[in-house]
């Protein structure tokens, strides 16, 4: 299984930045996946989770109304919408597949992506 994101770089505030996770040796139908992030210093932290059957969870209150996720079955890959984004989004933004139930928790991941920057300036 591999987890590979992209899309990431860096923008001004109030731009947009879409995000993608391709996965390969799984099925988006049979795996729950998630956008996490890790802000130097920080703890990594849930952001937002696309279950088996598509619904949505948002774990971080922060992003409502400017995040969204979303997946296309037929490439296999997951998308991260982010509009508006603001200089507090900076992170490291990871994508994470769990074969059981949307978490905010990292343990409950059984792969990971290596990440993509995103950097947001003032």
């Amino acid at each position: 299984v591999q987890v590979v994101e992209s899309g990431g770089g860096l923008v001004q505030a109030g731009e947009s930045l879409r995000l993608a996770c391709t996965a390969s040796g799984l099925t988006l139908q049979d795996y729950g996946m998630a956008w996490f992030r890790q802000a130097p210093g920080k703890e990594r932290e849930g952001v937002l989770c696309i279950d088996k059957s598509g619904g949505t969870i948002n774990y971080e209150d922060s992003v409502k109304g400017r995040f969204t996720i979303s997946r296309d079955t037929a490439k296999n890959t997951v998308y991260l919408q982010m509009n508006n984004l603001k200089p507090e989004d900076t992170a490291m933004y990871y994508c994470a597949a769990t074969y059981r139930y949307c978490s905010p928790s990292t343990r409950e991941y059984d792969y990971w992506g290596q990440g993509t920057q995103v950097t947001v300036s003032s």
